[in-house]
């Protein structure tokens, strides 16, 4: 895949998890695996990408079983990318989250899901200095 032309900055990759998952899944570990995951499919400017993890205390899931956990991966982005674009990355991103949670899937009950969604530009004010700070040849 290939970026598409124009400055499309981002994404944001945000995932929500129960915290009943923090003794089996590295959430560290996921997060700089998304990050890379974003950044190989060619898809996504390096210096756009933010992953970042929050666990979610109280939940209830399906029978109510407290073993039961959950995670969702929100990606947001700005809008530009054509469809089958977003489809693409989308597919390559959720393989290496389910590649990456399939040895814990194997032991306990796990709910995962995946949102890749379009935001609007003219609602949606930017502002950094990152790119500033990075080496010049990493600054796409």
């Amino acid at each position: 895949m290939k970026q598409p032309s124009g400055n499309i900055a981002m994404p944001h990759f945000s995932i929500e998890y129960s915290a009943n998952l923090e003794p089996d899944v590295d959430m560290a570990a996921l997060c700089d695996l998304l990050r890379q995951t974003a950044i190989q499919t060619g898809v996504f400017p390096m210096a756009g990408v933010r992953v970042r993890a929050i666990a979610v205390d109280h939940h209830a899931i399906a029978d109510g079983d407290g073993a039961h956990g959950f995670l969702d991966l929100s990606v947001r982005l700005r809008a530009g990318r054509p469809l089958d674009v977003r489809k693409a990355a989308t597919a390559e991103i959720f393989n290496a989250l389910e590649a990456f949670l399939a040895p814990v899937m194997e032991k306990r009950p796990i709910a995962v899901s995946m949102e890749m969604r379009d935001i609007d530009p003219e609602l949606s004010p930017k502002t950094g200095s990152i790119r500033r700070f990075l080496k010049e040849n990493e600054n796409d």
